[in-house]
């Protein structure tokens, strides 16, 4: 059973990838942070949280993105939207996004990484595709996997990077603060989009449109008076 705890030792060697310096990275974040800002909050042991996220377990600064717009949308903002019996368009809650921003960045430097890329890459470290697809119920197993496997790639894993579940042709990673270069990430020319503007909320609905999905439409407060 993949979800199974982590076996005593490694069954393969682990598959290394290399970033190289000037990789552009889209990341989708809070507002109230930079785009080059590491998440310093460790998710709880067993709610809420993402796939790789550092626990109280294993506390380390992390960062999520993806090499196209696309994976970086729709791995934040498609997790467990449905798609809808009618075929309509999936309408994301407006308070999901509208303290969300998205960033254009580049690696400043080559960094090297953990590879989950193929069947053999998850092998490797006794796992399949379990771990880059298991939806959130499952994610505190897939971070204690996470906590496991950087145990056994310190100090050279500075991440991972694997099929984009939501948008598979295109690739996701995670960055760890405490193995990466003192300023891994540096800022595109390209401004922020931040999606709690009207420009960037439409930006936003441009990109969902491929996916099936927009930002619902805003729910009018006024009465009638009669």
């Amino acid at each position: 059973m993949p979800n199974q705890p982590p076996p005593a030792t490694l069954p393969g060697v682990p598959r290394q990838a290399v970033l190289p310096a000037g990789t552009p990275l889209y990341r989708v974040h809070s507002s109230r942070r930079p785009g080059t800002a590491f998440n310093p909050v460790p998710a709880h042991e067993l709610y809420g949280g993402g796939r790789f996220d550092a626990t109280a377990r294993a506390p380390f600064g992390f960062l999520y993105a993806g090499f196209g717009v696309g994976a970086a949308v729709s791995e934040v903002l498609l997790r467990s939207v449905p798609f809808r019996p009618d075929g309509g368009l999936r309408l994301l809650p407006r308070a999901a996004v509208a303290r969300r921003s998205l960033s254009f960045l580049r690696l400043t430097e080559e960094i090297e990484v953990l590879s989950l890329m193929s069947g053999a890459d998850l092998a490797a470290v006794g796992q399949d595709s379990w771990l880059i697809h298991a939806e959130p119920p499952e994610y505190p197993q897939t971070r204690d996997w996470a906590r496991w496997i950087r145990e056994r790639t310190q100090p050279w894993a500075a991440g991972f990077v694997w099929p984009s579940k939501r948008e598979p042709a295109d690739r996701a990673t995670v960055l760890f603060e405490d193995r990466c270069p003192a300023k891994p990430l540096e800022a595109d020319a390209a401004p922020p989009i931040d999606f709690g503007t009207p420009e960037g909320e439409h930006w936003l609905n441009q990109v969902l449109s491929g996916y099936g999905a927009r930002v619902a439409p805003a729910v009018s407060t006024s009465r009638s008076v009669f």
